[in-house]
């Protein structure tokens, strides 16, 4: 099973506030810290605000934070909330699907996979936060050219 960038991007969001000293960060400071888009970084850091993830706030000194405790943030919970799809193929529209008993196998799997991650939360992600601290540390940051008064959330809907 594959997860999508989307996710990807979402649990690193999440392992970046978790281990932070500071517990905030903006989108210009993860999206250059990491090479990612800033664009889809918004989308992301949306997502995980509408999902009750992280805490978002405008203006200067704005950026986001955890909503909850890290653990009490389940990866199964992040999973499931990132990933539009978690069919690992596509046997609805399949013409032996009535006879094929791979469809049941796969939802198996998938529940099986769901259940790993059901059991862990991001504090079990974050266990050595010493080391993804200093990591973070020397990781870049936002370019010179981003303004402090640049847009650091998306807007609430």
């Amino acid at each position: 099973m594959q997860l999508t960038r989307h996710t990807d991007y979402a649990l690193r969001v999440l392992i970046h506030l978790a281990a932070a000293p500071e517990g905030r960060a903006t989108i210009p400071q993860i999206a250059d810290a990491y090479g990612l888009s800033r664009n889809h970084l918004m989308k992301v850091v949306h997502g995980l605000a509408q999902g009750g993830f992280i805490a978002t706030q405008r203006g200067r000194g704005g950026g986001f934070t955890l909503a909850r405790a890290p653990q009490e943030i389940s990866i199964g919970a992040v999973i499931r909330h990132s990933e539009p799809d978690m069919r690992m193929a596509d046997c609805a529209a399949c013409a032996i699907r009535p006879s094929c008993g791979l469809t049941g196998i796969l939802a198996q799997a998938t529940a099986a996979f769901l259940a790993v991650l059901d059991r862990h939360s991001l504090s079990d992600a974050t266990r050595d936060r010493a080391g993804l601290a200093a990591i973070i540390a020397a990781l870049p940051g936002p370019e010179a050219s981003v303004s402090d008064d640049a847009p650091c959330v998306p807007r609430p809907d």
